[in-house]
């Protein structure tokens, strides 16, 4: 009877067990479409995975409610003080937070479900960014108030950077890590390109009120997402806020790597201050501009931005972390020297777009190399005092070169801060090196 119907041959059994597992490789696909996204590589892989997708979009829409805020309040400040000082303390003022309370809010991501304190700070920021529309609107607002709102929204940024950047690694696989950080800084930029010129348009044809209520709107949506997304429970070894903070800047002392990242990148926020925190000066006064011209200069530099940000993967592979940042000081420097000497808005366009390239190569450098140097355990906190190192020598350098300008003028600023970022590079090159590649890298790169 078997002979008759052919009786089954090892090979037709294999054959037959590798016909009933392609159906089932297949059968799951189509079952999990959307849901577990297929390997890949690449710049744009990380959008392969939905929760990243929703919370990047999302991001995006906040960022630019943020960058319509950033806007407003500098130009804002422009016209209730002559002072070049209290104009760029706008910028300090909301990196002067993560400075003073960054290492606290890493601890926090740490000993907390991270998607929870990232609900609530920006709960808190939509609360102080639509009570800073109502009196702007209202007619209140003084020069110190203005930068106490900033202040405000800013240790809402504080609380919620660590554990959004930490989060990252909940949202995608481990190797695809640097694609992800670099999407957020494309993400980022593209608000920074579209924000500056929209919240220019917004004010001179109505005021600044309109581009704060804006950035209100805009947290409801991310707001959504993050009430919508359900993460994996991970491990938390939940410890006194102190002593976790303790722990955190003990590993980052102990690494050598890490703490030669962290010089770096409290000498470069100083002198990356430079451009930011004059450029509302730098159009009102030097060049005579009015709110539009603004905008534009700040949607070049997003622009730059976005367009450097996917250059980064292929840039660090062939020059390493030295040789990118050695790139993008040496454009920043380009930038600072031809906004110091243009007279016109074309003249300093240009400067614009070079500074934009130039802070996305060495931010997401840095903040790349941190992260992949840091254990998960500890994550949250390294990343808070790498924010606290890097924008507290931007607030520092904010303050430094409006007093400057105060002192000598713009120009003279802008000269002083490229030779202070080319004196600080020349030195620290030497005196703390950035690390080899693959020099205390702990996951896949």
């Amino acid at each position: 009877m078997l002979r008759l119907f052919g009786a089954p041959t090892p090979e037709g059994v294999t054959k037959q067990h590798d016909i009933v597992e392609e159906l089932v490789e297949e059968a799951v696909e189509v079952a999990t479409a959307g849901l577990v996204p297929p390997p890949a590589t690449g710049t744009f892989s990380p959008f392969r995975y939905p929760v990243f997708r929703a919370i990047w979009i999302a991001n995006l829409f906040s960022n630019l409610g943020s960058t319509l805020q950033s806007v407003g309040a500098a130009w804002l400040m422009t016209e209730l003080t002559p002072s070049h000082q209290l104009v760029a303390l706008v910028q300090a003022s909301a990196t002067v937070p993560i400075m003073l309370l960054g290492v606290f809010a890493g601890a926090i991501a740490d000993n907390y479900d991270r998607r929870l304190v990232m609900l609530v700070s920006q709960v808190a920021m939509l609360t102080v960014s639509a009570a800073l529309a109502v009196m702007a609107y209202a007619g209140w607002l003084t020069p110190f108030l203005l930068l106490a709102f900033t202040l405000g929204v800013g240790t809402g940024t504080a609380l919620n950077s660590p554990a959004w950047q930490a989060s990252v690694r909940q949202q995608v696989d481990p190797e695809q890590l640097p694609q992800a950080i670099a999407l957020n800084s494309i993400s980022f930029n593209i608000a920074r390109s579209i924000g500056p010129a929209l919240g220019g348009l917004l004010i001179s044809i109505w005021n600044p009120a309109f581009a704060f209520a804006i950035n209100a709107i805009s947290y409801i949506g991310l707001i959504g997402v993050l009430l919508w997304w359900r993460p994996e429970a991970r491990t938390i070894n939940a410890r006194p806020i102190l002593p976790a903070v303790g722990a955190g800047i003990a590993f980052c002392a102990r690494s050598v790597p890490l703490r030669r990242i962290l010089i770096r990148g409290f000498a470069l926020g100083f002198c990356l201050a430079t451009f930011q925190s004059l450029l509302p000066g730098l159009v009102h006064d030097s060049i005579h501009g009015e709110e539009l011209d603004y905008g534009i200069m700040l949607g070049l530099f997003g622009i730059g931005s976005i367009l450097a940000a996917p250059l980064i993967g292929p840039i660090r592979r062939r020059l390493g972390l030295e040789g990118i940042l050695i790139l993008g000081s040496s454009l920043y420097i380009a930038a600072l020297l031809i906004a110091a000497v243009g007279h016109s808005l074309p003249a300093v366009m240009p400067a614009a777009f070079l500074a934009g390239v130039s802070w996305v190569l060495i931010l997401t450098t840095i903040n790349t190399a941190v992260q992949m140097r840091s254990p998960d355990e500890v994550l949250g906190r390294c990343l808070s005092i790498y924010q606290a190192v890097t924008f507290g020598g931007m607030a520092m350098g904010a303050w430094t070169w409006g007093s400057v300008a105060d002192w000598k003028g713009i120009p003279f600023a802008l000269h002083g801060g490229a030779l202070a970022l080319f004196v600080s590079f020349v030195v620290l090159r030497f005196l703390a090196p950035m690390p080899r590649p693959g020099e205390g890298v702990l996951r896949p790169r």
